[in-house]
């Protein structure tokens, strides 16, 4: 079915409502408590009748009795009332607020979602406008929104490199807006891949996926963008917690952890001194199980997800460039990783394809192993996509071909039979392996490599078009400033 036309119907009623001030973010808000008031009612009746946990008075058709300065009033009654319900209601609905002051507009709005079967449409039909609806807020790079949206091409090569099993739990512990759970879903119900029995599907429907995202706006979309792609129940538990998962480690172990954990500063707390005024320090957080005690939340979120994993699990972690270099904590957890994990593949991505200004990153493809003395990982394959790769959001954005020659250079078939690209001969190619005592004898331990020749330095004829090198040179600098902000701080 083709969901543009509805993304289209959804995302035209935007455009009245910027004129009084209701940004992307809060209309997309505003879309997420009315779809699912409107698909507990249609579950409650016929031919479902099924009980959604919806207090008497505060539902679908109290809504759509109401005009004016009653529904107004009435409609912000409801929100709080459903924020205090227990599950996945009540943190749908937690610190929820109507961000539409003209009660015209709120009533419009409420019969244009009215005016669909919600609970007709398809998981994938619903899954796919939710899904277009966030790309798009994600796009509006001013309200922040970017930073919590992975781009789908990327999460997409990544899932079909660790090609999840059935039957097994995958976590993300800073999960934004749920990319990662929903293309890991979109594989596993891919006949292509999978032909699932009954308890695998609801294996796969309750108990697969496991998430921690602690913006409260981020999660209520996260949740709503699972249950509309058909995971977890209306009436069920959240699948995702609103804890920090950096201040203890995980009540459990997980087959697979997919993850790109928040870039930028380091972590922080404010409170008010003695003088009453308000500042903020670096947080480091005190666990046992870390290797290394830091303030840089990256090098944290990546020992955490190390804890994380069962002793035959594996991860996939977006990580920024200061992870592969850092020195001090950094040093000491790449050290780690080389020794007790299989750290098997790096990819190394170009600027210009995240949300998220100013992003220099790369994905780290690790496998746990039992406790042993002896090193875990015996070399490190890595893809260099980034030198002389040019890509902007809106010119050239990234999408899934891009990565295909890295995900057959991975041979998911058989990671130990892979051939590399690169040669004394073949000098362009752009897949190799470093041993681990190569590595290690680097100053820090540094996993920053580059081998291939930057063209722009010796080839002026294969530039880029201006429009995309005076991006590319953009991000260069946005880059470089968060790195100075990271320093500086």
């Amino acid at each position: 079915m083709n969901t543009a036309p509805i993304i289209s119907k959804v995302w035209s009623f935007c455009t009245t409502l910027r004129d009084d001030g209701v940004g992307y973010g809060d209309y997309l808000e505003q879309l997420t408590y009315l779809i699912f008031l409107k698909m507990a009612d249609e579950y409650a009746k016929p031919p479902y009748n099924r009980h959604v946990g919806i207090p008497e008075g505060y539902d679908w058709a109290s809504l759509t009795r109401l005009r004016g300065a009653e529904l107004e009033v009435h409609y912000v009654t409801l929100l709080r009332k459903l924020g205090e319900q227990k599950g996945m209601l009540g943190q749908i609905f937690t610190k929820a607020q109507n961000k539409i002051t003209d009660p015209a507009k709120l009533y419009r709005l409420i019969d244009m979602v009215d005016g669909t079967k919600w609970v007709m449409l398809g998981a994938d039909v619903k899954g796919d406008i939710y899904e277009g609806l966030l790309e798009r807020n994600a796009e509006d790079t001013k309200s922040g929104a970017g930073q919590y949206f992975t781009p789908r091409a990327l999460i997409r090569a990544i899932v079909e490199c660790v090609r999840p099993e059935p039957g097994k739990t995958i976590a993300d512990p800073a999960c934004g807006t749920g990319g990662f759970f929903l293309a890991a879903h979109d594989f596993l119900t891919n006949s292509e891949n999978y032909a699932l029995d009954k308890d695998q599907k609801s294996f796969l429907k309750h108990s697969t996926f496991f998430g921690n995202e602690i913006v409260a706006g981020t999660r209520r979309l996260c949740l709503m963008n699972m249950f509309l792609h058909g995971i977890g129940e209306i009436t069920g538990e959240s699948l995702v917690s609103p804890a920090d998962a950096l201040v203890s480690p995980s009540d459990e172990t997980f087959d697979y952890v997919l993850a790109n954990p928040p870039f930028g500063k380091k972590s922080s707390m404010s409170f008010t001194n003695a003088e009453g005024e308000q500042t903020s320090e670096e947080l480091n957080y005190n666990r046992q199980d870390f290797w290394a005690s830091t303030s840089n939340k990256q090098l944290n979120f990546v020992q955490h997800i190390r804890t994380m994993l069962k002793t035959t699990g594996r991860a996939a972690v977006v990580v920024p460039d200061n992870v592969l270099f850092e020195g001090g904590a950094g040093e000491t957890i790449r050290r780690k990783l080389l020794q007790t994990t299989d750290l098997h593949t790096i990819l190394r991505l170009p600027t210009g394809i995240f949300y998220a200004q100013g992003v220099k990153a790369n994905v780290l493809f690790f496998d746990n192993r039992p406790a042993s003395p002896d090193p875990q990982t015996s070399k490190v394959w890595y893809y260099d996509y980034r030198t002389n790769v040019h890509h902007t959001l809106k010119q050239k954005p990234l999408t899934y071909t891009h990565l295909e020659d890295f995900i057959a250079c991975y041979h998911t078939s058989n990671r130990h039979e892979r051939t590399p690209t690169w040669s004394e001969e073949t000098s362009a190619g752009r897949w190799r392996a470093f041993d681990r005592e190569e590595l290690l004898a680097r100053d820090k331990a540094s996993l920053d490599i580059f081998w291939l020749r930057d063209a722009s330095m010796t080839d002026l004829e294969n530039l880029p078009e201006p429009e995309v090198l005076a991006e590319e040179i953009m991000e260069n600098l946005r880059s470089a400033l968060a790195s100075f902000e990271t320093v500086n701080e």
